[in-house]
């Protein structure tokens, strides 16, 4: 068996447990100094997923993965310039599967061998935050892979897991889950958190699989599992767990942020322990990506009859403090890359898409993309292989690429865009209700009035001109982002420059601006402030 607690294994399919010093000299003192402004809830956040496998492969004939030492410079280099403030890493921990992604994890306290030592891990964590980019690791406590080597059966007995497979095994994964009522479990597992941000400077913690967690039969038929003592479905146990871990990590970090993945209504999720609450930082908004996929994917002729999947959202929108993700799960099995799903011919394909990353960015929440969706991928990502990179030499790809980085920019230098995305009074509809032209209009609003940021989606292929908006400040109104510039690869049919307000009421306001919409596009305009 390994060592539970190791810092260092071999390179798998080896297994044995290496004894290692962790000892490192840390340069990112700046960083740590500023971090909680970094991680603020009123504070930019946009994430970039990455896979550190696959992200890019050496120039060998074989393709071998970077070590970790070579991803370093080449990451933090691209992320910065890209404008990410963030970067989440696929499970790091050490994984005997490589086609787990790291969600099959047995060393909670080793970052994987394949690309190299910790201490090489240390230095590209190091170097990320002396670029001024953050690092959130992906963290599975929810269940762990049966291999001989691994916590399963550990010492001859149930150690870490339930001894009724109807508690212990999950029937999705093929794996055990953790028995969360023995305080050496919890023990365990909270010491794993707290490894990461202690030793290894990790600026928040991404829960994998919490809905896995709290409900005693996700994903198991009739008879197949055992409800609690008061013969519901819940986990009293794991949620005692999630709400000690979350009071624990923020007691000793409190400038890091954690994240939860989870699927199902399950309330209070992002809201305090003492309220009643799981204490998590953020949620992700599965609802929002799988509503929003579901309709970009329609032929834009029938979007028309689905408008509420736009729309839908603005009624639950602030119950949680969300992250928008369009994650590795969206882009995988089958399901295509983010461009392959777009409907129509290649230029709509390309217009849809750099159309969905501005919505996103215009949304309240947080946000989160996976890598090579920036650049549109056509193929699924495959971890066995890097991402297509000689794409981005071509027009469109490049155009998508210039287009998200613009994206980054506007968007941390736009407060309007941030500073309120967890409070409904940050957001305001303009016109939700046109379904039969498919085109959304709304305000981000900032610290003060003249910060406002109005948003215009034209859903459809078809240019529209003379469209009436009504908007709050009179005067000049300026086109600060529009997704068909030319340059993006669009068609530069809507408006660019500056626009002056007619004093002509309007979806309750008192001015309006009268726009030519693009085909697939978004507009973000700006009050001029001279």
């Amino acid at each position: 068996n390994l060592d539970p607690f190791g810092f260092y294994h071999e390179i798998p399919p080896k297994s044995a447990s290496l004894v290692w010093d962790l000892t490192y000299t840390w340069n990112d003192g700046d960083w740590m100094q500023q971090r909680a402004r970094h991680n603020a809830f009123d504070a930019p956040m946009s994430i970039y997923e990455v896979h550190p496998g696959s992200w890019q492969r050496t120039e060998q004939a074989e393709g071998a993965p970077l070590t970790y030492r070579q991803l370093t410079l080449r990451l933090a280099d691209y992320v910065q310039h890209m404008g990410f403030t963030h970067v989440e890493f696929l499970p790091v921990m050490e994984h005997p599967f490589y086609g787990s992604w790291g969600y099959q994890t047995t060393g909670y306290f080793a970052p994987t061998s394949r690309y190299g030592t910790p201490q090489d891990f240390m230095y590209l964590i190091d170097l990320l935050h002396q670029h001024g980019i953050g690092v959130i690791l992906d963290w599975v406590p929810s269940h762990f892979p049966g291999d001989e080597h691994g916590l399963g059966y550990f010492d001859g007995s149930h150690l870490y897991e339930h001894a009724d497979p109807r508690l212990g095994f999950h029937p999705d994964w093929k794996s055990f889950i953790f028995n969360y009522g023995r305080n050496e479990v919890r023990s365990f597992l909270l010491s794993s958190a707290l490894f990461w941000l202690d030793y290894y400077h990790a600026d928040g913690l991404r829960v994998d699989a919490v809905a896995s967690m709290l409900y005693l039969d996700y994903s198991r038929a009739e008879g197949d599992w055992l409800p609690n003592l008061q013969g519901g479905r819940e986990n009293p146990e794991a949620i005692a767990f999630l709400r000690h871990l979350n009071k624990a990590v923020h007691h000793h970090y409190p400038d890091i942020k954690t994240f939860a993945e989870e699927s199902t209504d399950w309330p209070m999720v992002s809201r305090p322990i003492d309220t009643g609450g799981l204490g998590f930082d953020f949620k992700w908004d599965m609802g929002w990506m799988h509503d929003t996929l579901t309709y970009m994917q329609r032929d834009p002729i029938h979007r028309c009859y689905h408008h509420n999947d736009l729309t839908f959202r603005q009624l639950y929108a602030f119950s949680e403090n969300f992250t928008l993700p369009l994650s590795h799960d969206e882009v995988v099995h089958g399901k295509g890359s983010l461009l392959h799903k777009m409907p129509g011919d290649d230029w709509q394909k390309f217009a849809n898409l750099r159309l969905l990353l501005g919505y996103m960015y215009a949304q309240p929440g947080k946000k989160l993309l996976f890598m090579g969706s920036e650049f549109g991928q056509w193929s699924e990502w495959y971890h066995e292989r890097g991402l297509n990179w000689y794409l981005t030499e071509h027009d469109g790809h490049a155009g998508l690429q210039h287009w998200v980085r613009d994206l980054n920019i506007l968007y941390r230098e736009t407060p309007a865009l941030y500073v309120r995305d967890c409070h409904a009074d940050g957001f305001q509809w303009v016109n939700c209700h046109d379904a039969a032209s498919s085109v959304l209009s709304f305000l981000r609003l900032g610290p003060t009035p003249m910060e406002c940021v109005l948003v215009v989606l034209n859903f459809t292929p078809v240019p529209r001109s003379n469209y009436l908006v009504g908007v709050p400040i009179p005067g000049t109104w300026e086109v600060v982002g529009n997704s068909d510039a030319v340059c993006y690869g669009g068609s530069e049919a809507g408006h660019t420059g500056a626009m002056c307000t007619n004093p002509i009421p309007s979806h309750g306001h008192f001015q309006t601006l009268t726009l030519t919409l693009p085909p697939l596009g978004v507009m973000f305009l700006k009050p001029a402030t001279s």
